[in-house]
């Protein structure tokens, strides 16, 4: 194909296009803005082929593009660096759920505060996740990294972080495509239950995600975006990152540098990868636009020719508590307690509702105004109806951080799960849902959202709710349509009632507010002992 002129940005958003997009989410924040209006102004984002409008925070644009890679399809989510303080909870989290649609975060870092508050370097919140991360040199390679980084989050199915800065989002160079993709169709995870981060699930998800971190080096090491280029004078090793690359360029306008050179735009770093440099050379010099995060992994904490043992080499488990036992082991120490097996008679019990909660009689409506539906379609939040994921109930698929219910439901019904279902306590709805709503309402989705109003923070003890008394007011003042908020009570008697409204409401192709509305039943007995 002929080059075209673009920003960097605009590469990324192309890319994306050409990729196979969906949807884009994002909060406009310099530099990073330009990507999701570049999408907004393309035949795909103008004709709604690529769902495209801002999202109310960045936290809730992850997490709706986390639900549409829930349904199979392809999610870009962008933002500048502070952003992503908003969205770590999704973020972090959504490194241990996993993804399946390539999910693809552009985050926009911005040296030397152009225009922000700091100058935070987010490969640091790459490598506290654990995933695959991208920092392009050119405006070329960030059309070719973005390209190919939905491939890579299908194939790892987690999140793919791509790092740009300022100089490079704002200025210009020719691009050559690569053949557009057709979109993905709608397919959910063939196991949902990944993304409900119950204890015993997200334990055995996280020991996935450190047993993916060898495959993940391996990769890196053999990426078309790290190149090492040997020379014969050693007395300097230079590691250049990203677009400081080019900089180094810029100094040698033959091309001929004398030293030994890595470019770095894909990691985790390969250790191989970082030894071609700091094996044979005398001195290394680091070229990394932003915090010393290659630097800082390069010296160690304590400086260089000291064996250093812990987590990362095996001496101590990689994941879990540390005990005495274990430290005792690492130092070689005899172990003198004795462990005592746990008879077979003894078992497990799973975490249930208390005996007449009001969770219990909303998930058994749920499920039967659910049951003429493909499974796979309830988005659940953090509280103690997160307990509607184990049997008898297992009526959600979702659980991933406070207030991501509404958001993956409204992702996902662009994505094209129709009917999609919310779920979210009233504590935890004025504490992350409402912005999410409001996304609903302006993009007019048809999700229907319960709250399932106990009238207090239940699942830390019942302290009080910001939200009691007040939820429908909120809901219509967010604009949900007032005939669509309905209140019911969570009974046995009225069990056909809520069946009834259930249904009612899933057909609606608006927002609808459904309010399960009975006190918990822990509150209830403490003010009747009192």
């Amino acid at each position: 194909m002929d080059k075209i002129l673009l920003l960097a940005d605009e590469a990324i958003a192309q890319a994306a296009i050409d990729a196979g997009l969906s949807g884009v989410y994002a909060y406009p924040g310099t530099p990073s803005t330009e990507i999701t209006e570049y999408i907004q102004a393309s035949e795909e984002g103008k004709s709604g082929k690529i769902r495209s409008q801002w999202a109310a925070n960045e936290k809730t644009a992850y997490e709706a593009a986390l639900g549409m890679s829930y349904a199979g399809k392809r999610a870009l989510v962008c933002m500048k660096h502070v952003g992503l303080n908003v969205a770590a909870d999704g973020f972090i989290n959504s490194a241990i759920t996993g993804t399946n649609g390539g999910l693809v975060i552009v985050v926009a870092d911005d040296p030397s505060m152009h225009s922000s508050q700091n100058e935070q370097d987010s490969r640091f919140y790459g490598k506290f996740a654990m995933i695959p991360m991208f920092e392009p040199a050119d405006q070329q390679e960030a059309y070719d990294i973005v390209y190919q980084a939905f491939d890579l989050s299908e194939y790892f199915k987690l999140p793919v972080m791509v790092r740009i800065v300022t100089r490079l989002a704002h200025s210009r160079a020719g691009i050559v495509r690569r053949a557009a993709k057709a979109q993905k169709n709608t397919q959910i995870p063939d196991d949902s239950k990944r993304f409900v981060l119950l204890p015993a699930i997200a334990r055995q998800r996280y020991k996935s995600l450190l047993g993916q971190q060898k495959e993940m080096m391996e990769i890196a090491y053999n990426s078309p975006f790290n190149k090492f280029t040997n020379h014969s004078n050693k007395s300097i090793g230079i590691i250049a990152c990203g677009i400081t690359y080019n900089y180094l360029l810029e100094n040698f306008p033959d091309g001929n540098i004398p030293y030994p050179v890595l470019k770095l735009s894909h990691y985790p770093i390969s250790q191989q990868l970082i030894s071609q440099v700091y094996d044979e050379c005398e001195t290394v010099l680091v070229l990394e636009d932003g915090y010393p995060f290659v630097e800082e992994q390069l010296r160690g904490i304590m400086g260089v020719g000291t064996r250093i043992h812990g987590r990362m080499n095996g001496i101590l488990p990689r994941d879990g508590e540390l005990t005495p036992d274990i430290v005792g082991a690492a130092l070689g120490l005899k172990q003198n307690i004795k462990v005592t097996e746990i008879p077979e008679v003894v078992t497990n019990r799973p975490p249930s509702f208390c005996k007449g909660c009001a969770h219990i009689d909303i998930y058994t409506a749920l499920n039967e105004a659910l049951k003429d539906y493909t499974p796979g379609r309830v988005f659940a939040d953090i509280g103690c109806y997160t307990l509607g994921a184990l049997p008898p109930f297992n009526a959600i698929n979702s659980c991933v951080d406070m207030g991501a219910s509404i958001t993956m439901a409204k992702g996902a019904y662009e994505a094209g799960l129709q009917p999609a279902v919310a779920v979210i306590g009233d504590s935890t709805f004025t504490h992350s849902g409402m912005t999410g709503l409001l996304d609903a309402v302006n993009d007019n989705v048809g999700i229907t959202v319960i709250i399932a109003d106990n009238a207090t923070t239940g699942m830390t003890g019942g302290q009080k709710s910001s939200a009691t008394g007040r939820i429908e007011q909120i809901c219509e003042g967010l604009g949900v349509e007032k005939e669509h908020i309905v209140v019911f009570n969570p009974l046995k008697k009225n069990h056909e009632e809520a069946v009834a409204l259930l249904k009612k409401e899933l057909e609606y192709k608006g927002v609808s507010v459904i309010i399960g509305r009975r006190e918990c039943i822990q509150t209830l007995s403490r003010k009747h002992r009192n």
